[in-house]
């Protein structure tokens, strides 16, 4: 039953998980110097929101609600493309053609990387829906082990599809190992590090959304 109450709870997760997307899918493109000599993408700070928002809605609302959220992101993400290439083909004005070359930089998003990004989004978002609740029905298992143990699993396939499906041919395989395994550990450990707000969000949404007996 869709109380005002869990109304107002779903839309502001759903904000928190379409936001999270997109910041990852532009602000991202932004590197930052790492250890040892590597980089990392801004994106590291966002992208964990996004499976621990499915996480946290399939714990308090089920495994059909987390599901719609995963289309949403889908759905939105293919929506966002569409606006962006009709953008990008369209005649500039004088006056803007100061940003153009920046703006083809920033969103000239070819189709092979789109198609990169939007298969690795929803296998993993996917399957870290289907390895939470797999876990969830063995019993006793804690949210916290749950949720990282399906996001080390997600973020393996987010990770490994989007390099494969962007890089192959264009670098060796060992190059994209070397970039694909760093990039996965820096988001596991990141939606490590975010698991208390997780407990946060679950415990303020148990009290606010009491008339649900079951969460």
């Amino acid at each position: 039953m869709f109380t005002e109450k869990r109304v107002y709870v779903l839309t502001i997760f759903l904000t928190l998980y379409l936001s999270a997307l997109f910041a990852t899918n532009t602000l991202g493109l932004k590197l930052m110097p790492f250890l040892w000599g590597t980089h990392l993408s801004t994106a590291v700070f966002f992208f964990p929101f996004v499976f621990l928002m499915t996480d946290i809605v399939g714990e308090l609302y089920g495994k059909k609600m987390a599901k719609n959220f995963v289309y949403a992101g889908f759905l939105a993400t293919v929506l966002f493309l569409i606006f962006t290439l009709v953008s990008g083909v369209m005649p500039w004005s004088e006056d803007g053609l100061w940003v153009k070359d920046a703006y083809g930089t920033v969103f000239g998003i070819t189709f092979r990387m789109s198609v990169a990004s939007l298969l690795a989004f929803v296998i993993g978002e996917y399957q870290d829906v289907i390895i939470f609740f797999l876990m969830k029905r063995l019993g006793s298992l804690p949210f916290w082990f749950r949720s990282n143990i399906s996001n080390l699993w997600s973020q393996f396939l987010d990770t490994g599809i989007f390099m494969i499906v962007a890089f192959a041919g264009v670098y060796s395989a060992q190059t994209i190992f070397l970039m694909a395994i760093p990039w996965w550990l820096y988001k596991v450990a990141m939606g490590t590090l975010y698991t208390p707000l997780s407990y946060f969000f679950i415990h303020i949404i148990r009290k606010f959304d009491y008339e649900n007996k079951s969460i």
